[in-house]
């Protein structure tokens, strides 16, 4: 009998089929006696002796006959499976299987169909609360030796039966799943290692998965059903924004897009956050702080279902929305347009979608802030306090488009989006916007566009003052906040830098010009219309100019330009054209307070 049992292991040993034949009926006895002890053991050993067999499949891809005996014995397993089997022996491998067979899927689209129906087996059998939990964890701890994307394939399809497999308390059980889903999917897509293929498989599950939920929210009872419909929509502006890695996505985002009328969402309230509120609302209940890292990607889903829309035509055809009619309301409604526009910074500020999406965010843009919206504010009226924040971050995103764009049009047409959102800000918000602005801005040629544009807005309010309807008008003359002292303070941040002394001329060459050009044009309009509305008359504002900031930055000039007039290499020869035209604004300055404080008492 020894002997009988010796010789069998070494056959064994040589034939993978026959061992795997051994540990199935060891399993199958060791359960059907209620031995759990060696249960344990046995899936163990059937786990390892899988785990091996991967291994070697994937690290020698080239070999034919480990593949070929990989596929035999996964059919084998499956062939098992499918046998009259009691539960409790299907309950006790549902636990290890689907991660191990799990691990063959990337190696051919042969070994993720077996995956698939090897986890069939379970959910068809096995309770479909139980394979949830299971799925679910086997997710959240992807095997490091395997690609993720193919590892997580047939663990997503599984999902989308279970779902369908459930018979009641479909919202909390699925609700559970989704975060789950999206953490996976949120961190393969953000992996640059992935081919195209192997990402669009990932991404048609997660879709099917979106679909299968469509389908089972719609068989449901009215009040779980609205529970459903806002997770799905949740779960689908997620999934949206990572399909968005590549504007060839299209047919996702189609499919997509026809789920979206079935969450109870239209293109305004995405475009405005009110549906995200209004679904976030209703599935975080009493979990906020545990589910809100699932809701990290909807504001930017929501945003880019509408930019999809404004790519193509297509895309709101499915969505049965009229792109046009959203548009106009935005144009006509400036409370509405201050949340859109706070939406579309999570396009512009996304450092992972292509160009491409935010070249269409920045014209449809410009098209909802098209005609004359500044003839459209009341100060009185429209509280843009509510939306500081938002359209701060959003005027900041809009600024790396200019500074960072390699187009030159999609930088122009930023802009032209900039000054159109300032415009849009009221008289009394929009001076604390533009010096926000320049206080955290680390460029110093968007610093010196900035100043600029504060320039220009100083003069047409100072157009404005001297026109006869202003003249009866001292509540406007009132509002016009930029000629204050706090444009002194703004040249002085640039001139004067908080770390004192002078600024660092080879980084902030531009700011320091906008900032000298900034002051010059003050001091020259407050003495030709002889008032002193910024201050910038007064004696000791003055003194403080001329020794603090211009006295100072002249020898920092002229030292630079006595180093380097002597220099021929092409720095030298840069710096030298870069400070001339601040040497020459810097000495008008220059000339201009001296000959004020001649005069001043």
């Amino acid at each position: 009998m020894s002997a009988k049992k010796t010789e069998l292991d070494r056959s064994s040993s040589t034939n993978p089929i026959l061992h795997l034949q051994q540990i199935l009926t060891s399993c199958s006895k060791s359960i059907d006696g209620g031995d759990f002890s060696q249960s344990q053991t046995s899936v163990s050993e059937l786990v390892n002796f899988l785990d091996s067999l991967s291994d070697a499949v994937i690290s020698e891809p080239e070999n034919e006959d480990a593949k070929r005996t990989a596929l035999e014995i996964l059919s084998e397993i499956y062939n098992f499976l499918c046998s009259p089997l009691d539960l409790e022996i299907m309950d006790s491998l549902s636990f290890e299987l689907p991660k191990s067979v799990s691990k063959f899927a990337g190696v051919s689209p042969e070994y993720l169909k077996i995956a698939d129906n090897i986890i069939h087996q379970f959910i068809k059998t096995c309770s479909p609360r139980d394979m949830l939990s299971i799925l679910c964890e086997a997710l959240d701890s992807p095997n490091k030796t395997v690609k993720a994307a193919a590892y997580v394939s047939p663990l997503i399809n599984g999902l989308t039966e279970v779902f369908l497999s459930l018979w009641r308390r479909h919202f909390e059980q699925i609700k559970v799943a989704v975060p789950v889903l999206v953490k996976v999917v949120k961190a393969i897509s953000s992996e640059p290692d992935y081919e195209d293929a192997e990402l669009e498989t990932l991404f048609d599950r997660v879709v099917k998965n979106a679909e299968c939920i469509q389908s089972v929210s719609m068989k449901l009872a009215d009040g779980v059903n609205e529970k459903l419909q806002a997770l799905l929509g949740l779960y689908v502006l997620q999934i949206l924004a990572l399909v968005s890695v590549s504007s060839t996505h299209l047919p996702f985002a189609l499919r997509l897009a026809c789920v979206l009328p079935d969450c109870g969402v239209s293109y305004l309230g995405l475009i405005t956050g009110s549906d995200v509120d209004t679904m976030s609302r209703i599935v975080i209940g009493e979990d906020g702080d545990d589910y809100m890292s699932f809701s990290s990607h909807v504001h930017l889903g929501a945003s880019l279902s509408v930019i999809w829309a404004q790519m193509y035509d297509e895309v709101a055809q499915a969505a049965k929305e009229d792109l046009s009619a959203v548009k106009t309301e935005l144009q006509n409604n400036q409370m509405k347009r201050w949340q859109a526009i706070g939406m579309l910074k999570h396009i512009f500020s996304s450092v992972d979608l292509p160009w491409e999406f935010k070249r269409y965010a920045v014209d449809f843009l410009l098209c909802i802030t098209s005609g004359d919206i500044s003839n459209e504010l009341d100060d009185e009226h429209n509280d843009c306090s509510l939306y500081m924040t938002s359209l701060f971050s959003a005027l900041q995103a809009i600024t790396t488009i200019i500074i960072y764009a390699s187009d030159a049009v999609l930088r122009k047409k930023a802009f032209e989006a900039l000054k159109r959102v300032l415009a849009d800000i009221p008289n009394s918000q929009r001076f604390n916007i533009f010096k926000a602005l320049i206080t955290n801005s680390d460029s110093s040629s968007m610093v010196a566009i900035l100043l600029d544009l504060i320039r220009g807005e100083m003069h047409k309010e100072s157009t404005l003052r001297t026109s006869k309807v202003l003249e009866a008008d001292n509540k406007a003359c009132q509002n016009t906040l930029f000629w204050s002292t706090n444009i002194l303070e703004l040249v002085e941040s640039v001139l004067r830098p908080v770390r004192g002394g002078p600024p660092v001329l080879q980084e902030n060459g531009d700011a320091v010009l906008s900032a000298l050009n900034l002051y010059r044009f003050v001091l020259i309009m407050e003495s030709a219309g002889k008032t002193n509305y910024t201050g910038v008359l007064s004696k000791n504002n003055l003194q403080k100019a001329y020794n603090e900031w211009l006295l100072p930055l002249r020898t920092l000039v002229t030292g630079t330009l006595v180093e380097n007039k002597s220099d021929n290499d092409q720095l030298a020869v840069d710096t030298v054209c870069a400070l001339n035209p601040v040497e020459l604004v810097l000495y008008r300055c220059i000339e201009l307070v001296e000959e004020k404080l001649k005069h001043a008492t």
